[in-house]
Formats: structure tokens, C-alpha cells, sequence
């Protein structure tokens, strides 16, 4: 079985072949091809090759859906001073299914 770790959005994802993973928002359509050209590490059977091995290495992907992520809070508290606030964020996501590893 090979896998290979990929850099998108800032994070790093160990994915493989049929592997669904959810990373930050992606421009696309859903059902349409995505490529990650930044291919860290790869692993094959008992080999792995890093680095300079990888040049021209690519993982593509199908996007099944853009979603939104769980609501976050945050809570700003100034005590004595009758000053608070809240605030909310929900982080654009992205499921994209892996269908490929090109090494």
C-alpha cells in the first residue's frame, strides 16, 4: 500500500489512495480534479523517499463537497470594567477524495 504526505493550507496530510480527507477551503466546483503539487514524503511497500526524490510528485483529488466546520467561540472578558464580547468563526472547508499519487 503506498501513501504520501502532502502540505495544503498550512498542515500536512498523510493520505492514500481512496482516502477522503477534509482540509481547508479549495477553489473548485464539487466534482472537479484538485492537484497537490507539494508531495513531502512518500512510501512504498518498504521504501520511502524524500526530497529530492519526490521532484515532479503529485497527489489528485476529487472534491466532494465544500462544507463549513463547527462554530468556534471566543469570548473577550476585561474584568471590572464591564466590557465583554463574543465572537464567533466557522473555518470553510473542503472534502476532497484522493484518487491518485503520481511518484
Amino acid at each position: 500500500m503506498s501513501y504520501a504526505v502532502i502540505k495544503t493550507g498550512g498542515k500536512q496530510y498523510r493520505v492514500s489512495t481512496g482516502a477522503t480527507l477534509t482540509v481547508e477551503k479549495l477553489e473548485g466546483e464539487v466534482g472537479s480534479a484538485v492537484t497537490f503539487n507539494e508531495v513531502l514524503l512518500a512510501g512504498e511497500g518498504d521504501g520511502i523517499r524524500v526530497g529530492g526524490d519526490l521532484k515532479g510528485a503529485t497527489v489528485t483529488g476529487e472534491i466532494l463537497a465544500q462544507v463549513k466546520g463547527d462554530k468556534v467561540l471566543a469570548y473577550r472578558y476585561k474584568r471590572r470594567k464591564g466590557y465583554h464580547r463574543t465572537v464567533g468563526h466557522r473555518q470553510r472547508l473542503t472534502k476532497v477524495k484522493v484518487t491518485g499519487i503520481d511518484l
